[in-house]
């Protein structure tokens, strides 16, 4: 039997990761520091509600033995440098040393660190896994530690990790802290909204080209590891993005510049891909105009 640990699959991410897990017939056991909510709950699912960065509450939580981990958790809210940033970074770091202090890791296959693009912080786009990071948020700098941290404990140990760098991802089911969620309720609402002049490039991605990346990574020993990018590679404006989620519903009222960017904020921020592909023979293939449309589906 394989047995799947997924950290966060209560989560956006981590709900997807555990629909497809079902469908490969692993046993499938998440961790996360809430319970899930009624959109995001599957059956026959191991349920195990904790913190984390408390490690005798893991040690008491965590008993079984598993063969493959996914950390997908931390996707949320990046606060700012102090009380908050400075709790972000110890559930992020600490929870990861305090989770192998508790897995038997021995016995893991594999090991999936969902990273992140903010991982880069002031690195010129398009990022190239071999680029100098150079973190600039509580977020970002704790999603480093992790990768640098893991990347040494497979050089001195050879753990057998793999961390995935994922830039916007979206799809059904997400939270509306996120842009999509927010342009797609706003507009199917015929709200009208602020928005900044939206000059910024991003890349997005569907869930669904993003959890098969992940279960290539997780079924692959050469990318032992390695750092891997996971995007489109085709970057796009906010604003044409904005338009485009406006005319798909037919309404929504956008006010363009009605917002300050925020401080700090990546004008450009987009991978290349080309590690993806040359790797674990994997490369996006849902376009996002169709994603699109299959996200608002989602959310009328």
């Amino acid at each position: 039997m394989k047995r799947l640990l997924v950290v966060g699959g209560t989560g956006f991410i981590g709900y997807h990761i555990i629909k497809e897990a079902k469908k490969k017939n692993f046993l499938v056991t998440s961790l996360s520091l809430n319970r899930a909510k009624k959109k995001r709950f599957h059956k026959d699912v191991e349920y195990i509600k904790a913190d984390i960065s408390k490690l005798s509450n893991l040690r008491k939580k965590i008993k079984k033995k598993f063969n493959y981990v996914i950390n997908a958790g931390g996707y949320g809210l990046q606060p700012n440098y102090g009380k908050e940033g400075d709790k972000l970074i110890k559930v992020h770091f600490n929870g990861l040393i305090n989770l192998l202090k508790v897995l038997h890791i021995s016995e893991i296959k594999k090991f999936i660190q969902i990273g992140s693009s903010s991982e880069y912080g002031k690195a010129n786009s398009p990022y190239k896994e071999t680029h100098f990071c150079r973190s600039n948020s509580p977020y970002s700098y704790a999603k480093l530690s992790s990768t640098r941290f893991l990347i040494n404990l497979f050089k001195k140990k050879k753990f057998p990790v793999t961390v995935l760098r994922l830039f916007q991802v979206y799809g059904p089911k997400q939270d509306n802290n996120r842009i999509l969620p927010f342009l797609i309720d706003n507009c199917l609402k015929n709200k009208e909204f602020l928005t900044t002049k939206g000059n910024q490039l991003c890349d997005f991605c569907h869930i669904d080209d993003v959890v098969k990346a992940i279960f290539k990574s997780l079924s692959s020993k050469k990318v032992d590891g390695e750092i891997i990018n996971i995007g489109t590679g085709k970057p796009i404006k906010i604003k044409f993005l904005i338009k485009l989620v406006k005319k798909l519903i037919g309404k929504g009222k956008p006010k363009f510049g009605g917002l300050k960017y925020k401080t700090g904020t990546n004008m450009k921020n987009f991978p290349n891909v080309l590690k993806a592909k040359r790797t674990i023979n994997w490369s996006p293939k849902i376009t996002l105009l169709n994603g699109l449309k299959r996200t608002i589906k989602s959310y009328q």
